[in-house]
């Protein structure tokens, strides 16, 4: 327990005040939870797709964070023996998919890209989303400035394949120092991979695997299925503070709606274990990390990069002793998505951090607001634990 709660509870409040008032959306959605030392806050502001205001209840758009669950389920099938992660993807996806996906210097090199490739993005495929083509725009620019469509996925490998040049080589995954390059067609292949090995869609894997054994009960695929219980209207999706409605891409990219509550219990089951039949599959997952470069080019610019580091499908993150004046903050693992959402654990505090800005331009905010939050804790008496007693 942290020696001043109000201190904290009146600090984070006025945290979440200031992140609303810079957001263009004027909205966010703010969790802490500690349930080891008996300290749980939300808090919310803003309206709902229904005018409602927003609560611990409203799901949001988690974009990205969604390839921590991803990987979580890949790990889980690779312990059951249904997949191997260091085979091929061509063992497991067609070659109306893979064919030609990955071409360097002439060469076809897909089929040296492997499951594990995908889950660290070491593959050097390019982002289908984010990448621009030579002379043209993004398709996350031409969503934007077109609106919502529905893609294939084999329109997706298509826009790869004809328009997009790989960033690298897939890597030696043996090798001390292995380049990264943050890809969203990574866990687009992962995902049909699932489907695949499973013959299941995704979201009934999903369902399966983690939302009705683990309790996630306001966890959905939008379009695609319901919650176990009921919930309220999600928030605004929004570009630049404007609504933006894409049903028919989210659904395309099988994206995820959940909500804070939900988010936080999935990350508590998953660091201690919960998910795996063996320990060591968490630790597997949490082992080489690999840090991202400084950004480059534009669709850089747009994705997690320095100081951000990446293991299997998930990141971690500590701000950099330089910019620190006083001691440094520890280290948080889990994962952000491009609209300005986030899912971390501190091992050293032993706490759970989510929330949201809901909007397409604000990837950049979890790494402004995770050490503000860790700042605020530290703060209010809370004392640092050794995350090495804590993983044992």
């Amino acid at each position: 327990m942290p020696e001043n709660t109000d201190l904290a509870r009146n600090s984070l409040e006025d945290l979440l005040c200031g992140v609303a008032k810079s957001s263009k959306g004027k909205q966010a959605i703010i969790a802490v939870d500690a349930p080891k030392q008996s300290f749980r806050w939300t808090g919310s502001t803003g309206k709902t797709e229904t005018g409602e205001p927003i609560s611990e209840k409203t799901p949001f758009f988690i974009a990205s964070i969604d390839k921590l669950y991803n990987a979580t389920i890949a790990m889980m099938l690779a312990e059951s023996g249904t997949l191997d992660v260091d085979q091929s993807i061509c063992n497991y996806l067609p070659a109306t998919i893979t064919r030609g996906l990955h071409q360097d210097g002439g060469r076809d090199r897909t089929a040296e890209i492997t499951l594990r490739h995908l889950l660290t993005h070491t593959s050097g495929l390019p982002d289908w989303f984010e990448d621009y083509p030579k002379g043209g725009s993004s398709l996350a620019s031409i969503v934007l400035e077109e609106g919502d469509r529905m893609l294939s996925i084999e329109e997706l490998a298509g826009h790869v394949r004809d328009s997009l040049r790989p960033h690298f080589p897939p890597q030696e995954l043996a090798a001390k120092h292995r380049k990264i390059r943050y890809s969203d067609t990574n866990f687009i292949l992962m995902a049909e991979i699932i489907e695949a090995v499973t013959g299941q869609p995704l979201h009934e894997v999903h369902q399966r695997m983690l939302y009705e054994p683990f309790g996630l009960s306001q966890t959905y695929f939008p379009g695609q299925s319901q919650p176990l219980m009921p919930t309220s209207a999600p928030m605004v999706l929004r570009a630049n503070g404007k609504p933006l409605h894409i049903p028919l891409l989210i659904k395309s990219v099988k994206g995820i709606y959940s909500t804070a509550a939900d988010m936080m219990k999935f990350i508590r089951r998953l660091m201690q274990c919960e998910l795996f039949g063996n320990p060591e599959t968490l630790t597997a997952m949490m082992s080489r990390w690999h840090r991202f470069g400084f950004p480059m080019d534009r669709a850089a610019l747009r994705s997690p990069n320095w100081p951000i580091e990446y293991a299997i499908g998930m990141m971690r993150f500590r701000v950099p002793r330089l910019f620190t004046l006083l001691a440094p903050m520890p280290e948080v693992v889990g994962h952000t998505g491009s609209t300005g959402c986030w899912l971390f654990y501190c091992p050293e505090l032993e706490v759970m951090i989510a929330g949201s800005v809901e909007d397409a331009a604000a990837g950049a905010v979890p790494f402004r607001i995770t050490p503000e939050i860790l700042k605020i804790l530290f703060q209010s008496g809370w004392q640092a634990h050794n995350p090495q007693e804590l993983m044992a």
